[in-house]
């Protein structure tokens, strides 16, 4: 704001994507943002900064987003009170538990919760409020496998190893463009700043990828992969290790492996000289890779969404770390490390070094039978849920931060499905492509007017760090905070009654969370009196999630313990040190870390290794004729409602179709003009991009995009409205083991519209 003095400075971590950058923040005396700019004081992020943070100021005065709640009457949305929404959420909800009971209520978490304290300490409340298991999130369109591949071979679904990256000599990336990302389960503010440093310190960065990404570009070498057959490249690697004696664990880890011959005789049959065929990666080219990560000194190797929504998206992410761990690099500085976050999580706690492992399908989908991951069934089975009469038919529907009209599988039929609902509440700061559907939608703060922790995060990332910030601008009137908003809509669900209190619903959850924690054995806090410890606690006048970020803090590894550990870590540490606490840099955890019943890490355990048949399998089936659709991301693009931003879609920011020159000319295809894209479930028209950064066969369309839908009030996106590229998206088409859809290396013909 031109001419506007600087008045205070805020200081807090950007909550956009997951690389967890600190920002400084300049307000006038009218307690407008003057500007952003990255925090060079960050523990962290020393300064950086990407076109997302700076645009904290546009999100918070969009005049789109929503600052009442709305309600649909007579087929429009209204704003009414916060009184008349609770009233409205009361008696759609009642009607329907009423007349169907409450297992036809269901819920949908989005990814922005994962990046939300307010929504990761409450969303649960929420859930577990239903009374129902139909649970659905952006999780099984995302990083689910990687869960699962974790929990099998760690004991946790969040025991993920990331890599080390500002120590390794070696690194290669599979499926990520975290020039674009910023790193995705791997927290690392700056990602391309740490690639070019291991560049910089005589290392090697190699990019296996279908796109000469950006990344890609600024590697050292390029390997272009047919999507979809990333494990049988991995395989292979594995294959040459064991043929040719690099296998070598490592004696800081060794007798900690269970299944290093097993996994050698599984995939003796997948030799670099059979698979090249289906990958497009030579047998010579798979022999030196493997070669250069057995004998760098330190290597990681990482994949990530172009890895894991795929149809081998389990086996891809338990391979990666298991070339990591054959190759002395698991668990090792420089390679593939485990973060100590400071809350804790599921490998601080209970007994270390074993546990009770992880398993999945304690129940299965109403219609198709998949079995549950982590609570949830997959996205893609959504609508069918929704439209399939029965038992247990989904008739009401809530979703938390979430746009799955343009993010899940096969769009058209979710919309549809969508309209056919007897009630649906959204908690969402837009009328999008889904909360249009909504009789209620509930509106949360702005990013800057809510506190900020990364809760989940910072679990993967590539330091031991905290921050946290402070709401920087004050309510809206009558606007709740976000987690009271989620903590009365789960007291409603439970009672159907609107006079609940959210404080009530906090002060059960904060006791239940004392409770547990002082009579864990291992905790700093064990045998304490509860009483003592609550009391603590609301001396700081704090409520909600900064409350139970306290407690959090305060009994997680480097925690205070109310007064147990000298200049231990607690919420008002982070308070006086506004640009982080740094804990320092990953140290090896095996064995304390495993939480498997042997105690082991499980290199081939037997979940995981029944799919390596369809994997053999799948080399046949290749069709070099075939053409295949892949997704990408772009580096101010990270989820749908960014487009609604003007100064995040000025530029080259575009929904286009990218394609090589040699299939755009066999195809008639040039710059500009219309293809129509054509799947088993779907068709879309979408200007053509002809680029050479493209393998040949194959073509590429964002993802995020299709704002020309009715009743949305998004209009800055219209104007830019570009295809949504899920409608191509088969909700057929799963890796069976996560749940997860396919979004990478579906099946399509081209024409074109000239």
């Amino acid at each position: 704001m031109a001419g506007s003095s600087v008045v205070r400075t805020a200081f807090r971590t950007c909550p956009l994507c997951e690389a967890g950058c600190g920002l400084e923040i300049d307000l006038d005396a009218t307690e407008q943002v003057v500007r952003i700019r990255g925090d060079k004081d960050d523990v962290f992020s020393h300064g950086y900064i990407c076109p997302k943070g700076s645009a904290l100021k546009q999100i918070h005065e969009d005049p789109d987003r929503l600052r009442r709640p709305l309600i649909k009457k007579n087929g429009k949305h209204v704003e009414v009170s916060w009184d008349e929404a609770w009233e409205a959420v009361r008696d759609g909800f009642a009607k329907v538990i009423e007349t169907h009971g409450r297992s036809s209520l269901a819920v949908y978490l989005g990814n922005p919760g994962a990046h939300n304290l307010g929504a990761m300490m409450f969303n649960k409340t929420v859930v577990q409020s239903l009374g129902s298991f139909n649970r659905f999130s952006a999780s099984t369109v995302d990083q689910m496998p990687k869960h699962v591949a974790a929990g099998f071979m760690f004991g946790t679904p969040v025991t993920i190893p990331v890599p080390d990256l500002d120590r390794t000599d070696y690194l290669l990336l599979m499926g990520s463009n975290p020039y674009a990302s910023n790193g995705s389960v791997c927290t690392a503010p700056d990602f391309p700043g740490r690639l070019e440093a291991i560049r910089a310190r005589g290392g090697k960065v190699v990019v296996v990828d279908p796109r000469r990404t950006r990344t890609a570009q600024e590697a050292d070498e390029w390997i272009s992969i047919r999507p979809g057959t990333d494990g049988l490249f991995l395989a292979a690697i594995i294959n040459v290790l064991y043929a040719d004696g690099l296998v070598d664990v490592g004696d800081h880890i060794r007798s900690y492996v269970s299944g290093i011959d097993e996994l050698g005789a599984e995939l003796g049959a997948f030799t670099p000289e059979l698979v090249e065929s289906a990958t497009g990666i030579s047998a010579d080219v798979t022999r030196r890779i493997a070669h250069e990560l057995a004998g760098a000194p330190t290597a990681a190797v990482n994949g990530r969404i172009g890895v894991n929504a795929v149809q081998f998206g389990s086996v891809n992410a338990w391979l990666v770390d298991a070339v990591n761990t054959l190759t002395g690099n698991l668990d090792k500085r420089g390679g593939a490390m485990f973060a100590l976050p400071a809350t804790g999580g599921p490998n601080t706690r209970g007994t270390a070094g074993v546990g009770n492992g992880f398993r999945t399908g304690k129940g299965t989908s109403r219609v198709r039978k998949y079995p549950e991951v982590l609570g949830e069934f997959p996205v893609a089975t959504l609508a069918e849920e929704i439209t399939t009469p029965g038992a247990g038919q989904i008739r009401a529907f809530i979703t938390l931060a979430g746009n799955p009209v343009l993010s899940t599988p096969d769009s058209d039929a979710l919309d549809t499905a969508l309209s056919e609902l007897d009630f649906m509440v959204s908690v969402d700061i837009y009328l999008n492509e889904t909360s249009r559907h909504a009789d209620v939608i509930l509106p949360p703060p702005s990013q800057l007017q809510r506190d900020h922790y990364d809760l989940l995060l910072l679990q993967f990332a590539v330091r031991n760090v905290a921050n946290y910030s402070e709401q920087v601008l004050a309510f809206d009137e009558a606007q709740p905070d976000e987690w009271e908003i989620l903590a009365k809509l789960g007291g409603v669900l439970q009672t159907l009654d609107t006079k609940i209190d959210p404080s009530v619903i906090d002060d059960i959850a904060i006791d239940a969370l004392v409770q547990n924690v002082i009579k864990a054995s291992t905790s700093n806090v064990y045998g304490r009196n509860a009483d003592e410890i609550l009391e603590c606690l609301s001396a700081t006048g704090r409520r909600g999630p900064a409350r139970m970020l306290d407690f959090m803090l305060q009994t997680g590894p480097y925690g205070a313990g109310f007064g147990a550990v000298e200049d231990g870590l607690s919420l008002q540490k982070l308070l006086d040190n506004p640009h982080g606490v740094d804990l320092g840099e990953l140290e090896p955890r095996i064995p304390e870390i495993l939480r498997t019943p042997t105690g082991m890490v499980e290199l081939c355990p037997a979940e995981l290794r029944i799919d390596l048949v369809r994997l053999f399998d799948s080399i046949a089936q290749v069709d070099d004729a075939q053409m295949l659709l892949i997704g990408r991301r772009h580096l101010k693009s990270n989820n749908s409602w960014m487009h609604n931003i003007n100064v995040l879609t000025k530029g080259n920011l575009s929904c286009t179709l990218q394609v090589h020159p040699d299939d755009a000319m066999r195809l008639g295809l040039s710059d500009g003009i219309n293809a129509r894209i054509t799947s088993r479930v779907g068709t879309i028209d979408v200007p053509v991009e002809v680029t050479e950064s493209i393998r040949r066969g194959v073509v590429s369309l964002p993802h995020g995009w299709g704002h020309n839908v009715q009743g949305a009030r998004m209009s800055v996106a219209a104007k830019k409205a570009g295809v949504n590229s899920n409608v191509l998206t088969d909700s057929q088409a799963m890796d069976p083991l996560s749940g997860t859809s396919v979004l990478n290396g579906i099946p399509v013909v081209v024409q074109s519209l000239a």
